[in-house]
C-alpha cells in the first residue's frame, strides 16, 4: 500500500514538472485588473471598450453638466479620439490622488485629466500622447488696466493669489504686493472690488471664467510665453508604443480637421490645442 502511495506521488510530481517545462502557467486565484486583460493595442485593434480614468469634478475639463452628463474639454477630446480609433470609452470617475496609481495598476487603459506628466518619476512609468491643450499662468485685471509686458512687472503691484499655491510662490518671487485668497473666484472678486489690481492663476481656468462671465469687467493682461507653456495629453502606461502611435495619429487628425479648435472654443472661447 505504501509503495502505491509513493508511486502516485512521484507520478504527480513528474506531471507538474512537465507542465512547468512546457511553459503552462500555474493556476492562480488572484484577480486580474480589468484594463490589463489584454494589451492596449489589442483592445484598440479588437474594437474593445477602453477604460478611462478621470475626476468628473474638475470643470471645465471633466465634470457633470446640469443634466448629470459627464462632459468637459478633456472628456469630449477623449470621446473624439475614441471615435477616430473606432472604439468606445467608459469613464471611471476617480479622485486625483488615486488616478495615476489606478492607471499603473491596470484599472484604466488611459487617463484624461489635464496631465502634463512633468516629474521624472511619472515620466519613467507613463507615456503622454500628443498634447490636446497648452497652458501656463495668466494675469487678469480690470478692463481699464494696461497690458503687462513681462511677469517681472508685477513687482510692487497689489496682486490677489491663492494662499500657498505655486502662483503665491511666483508672485512672492516677483516682489508683488500680495493679497491672499482661498479660491480663484475670491481673487477675481477682489480685483473687481478694486482691493487688488491684478490676480494670477491658471490660464485655462481663467479663460473658462472670462468666457462664462463676459460682463465681469475683467480681461487678460499677460500670459505665459508660448515656449514656456505645458501641454496636457492622454496618459498611458509605458510599453504600449503601438497604441501610443495610434492615439497620436488620431489626435493629429483632430487637430487637422478642426475638432480640437471647435472644442477649445466651446469650453474656453479660443483654441487651446496650440501654443
Amino acid at each position: 500500500m505504501l509503495k502505491k502511495v509513493l508511486l502516485a506521488a512521484a507520478l504527480a510530481l513528474g506531471l507538474a514538472a512537465c507542465s512547468q517545462e512546457n511553459g503552462a502557467p500555474a493556476p492562480s486565484s488572484a484577480p486580474q485588473p480589468e484594463a490589463a486583460a489584454g494589451s492596449l493595442i489589442n483592445k484598440i485593434n479588437n474594437k474593445e471598450t477602453l477604460l478611462v480614468g478621470t475626476m468628473g469634478t474638475y470643470a471645465p475639463f471633466t465634470y457633470h453638466d446640469q443634466d448629470g452628463k459627464l462632459t468637459g474639454y478633456d472628456v469630449e477630446v477623449t470621446r473624439a479620439v475614441a471615435a477616430k480609433l473606432g472604439v468606445q470609452v467608459e469613464f471611471k470617475e476617480t479622485p486625483w490622488d488615486a488616478m495615476m496609481a489606478g492607471l499603473k495598476a491596470g484599472r484604466f487603459d488611459l487617463v484624461a485629466n489635464q496631465v502634463a506628466l512633468t516629474t521624472p518619476e511619472r515620466q519613467a512609468t507613463f507615456d503622454k500622447a500628443e498634447p490636446y491643450s497648452w497652458s501656463g499662468k495668466m494675469i487678469v485685471a480690470r478692463t481699464d488696466h494696461a497690458p503687462i509686458a513681462k511677469l517681472e512687472d508685477i513687482k510692487g503691484v497689489k496682486t490677489a493669489v491663492m494662499l500657498s499655491s505655486n502662483y503665491d510662490e511666483v508672485a512672492q518671487k516677483m516682489g508683488a504686493d500680495i493679497v491672499h485668497t482661498d479660491t480663484m473666484a475670491q481673487g477675481l472678486l477682489i480685483v473687481q472690488q478694486k482691493r487688488a489690481e491684478i490676480t494670477l492663476n491658471d490660464e485655462l481656468s481663467l479663460l473658462d471664467y472670462l468666457k462664462k462671465t463676459p460682463n465681469s469687467g475683467l480681461k487678460s493682461v499677460w500670459r505665459t510665453p508660448s515656449e514656456e507653456k505645458l501641454g496636457a495629453g492622454l496618459v498611458i502606461n509605458k510599453g504600449n508604443d503601438e497604441a501610443l502611435a495610434k492615439i497620436n495619429a488620431a489626435m493629429k487628425e483632430l487637430q487637422q480637421d478642426g475638432t480640437l479648435k471647435k472644442l477649445g472654443e466651446q469650453f474656453f472661447g479660443e483654441d487651446v490645442s496650440v501654443k
